[in-house]
């Protein structure tokens, strides 16, 4: 089965995004973390981007504040599904980091999830696995099913 890779572009990252790793965790998809910086460390992030399918991924999850450039100088150079969360930095409340994720030029598709929505992230690349796993996708549908019976029996509180 396909991994995910889960890219930050700083360690102070980590707290937002060990979120991903619980939910792909919860539906026992192998992952790798690591921290790359578009701006630090390109060379590098481009050199994994280009080997990213080779080595076994199926799914890029970039998360970035601020100048938030990582989701798109990856979706660059892979042909894989980049998903971009963008990470509330401590200017501008995330609009930086959201706009500089979901703002890419034609040609070069980023997915965007939510600031800081690191759980949708690893939701929708575990999406994207469950097109060819029927595994995943039956575990998925159980996912899914759960959350409507939570809403079906919240308690208004009064």
């Amino acid at each position: 089965m396909m991994k995910v890779a889960i890219i930050m572009g700083s360690n102070s990252d980590y707290p937002i995004m060990k979120e991903t790793e619980i939910i792909l965790e919860k539906f026992n998809i192998s992952y790798d973390t690591k921290v790359m910086s578009a701006h630090r460390t390109p060379e590098l992030v481009i050199e994994f981007s280009k080997e990213a399918q080779n080595n076994g991924y199926g799914v890029i999850i970039a998360a970035a504040g601020g100048a938030a450039h990582l989701a798109g100088v990856i979706a660059s150079s892979t042909i894989l599904p980049v998903i971009g969360v963008p990470i509330k930095a401590k200017t501008l409340d995330g609009i930086d980091s959201l706009l500089s994720t979901v703002q890419m030029p034609s040609g070069v598709p980023v997915a965007c999830v939510g600031i800081n929505q690191a759980l949708n992230a690893g939701l929708l690349a575990i999406q994207m696995l469950g097109i060819s796993n029927s595994t995943i996708a039956k575990e998925l549908m159980a996912y899914k099913l759960a959350l409507i019976e939570k809403v079906k029996n919240m308690k208004l509180e009064k």
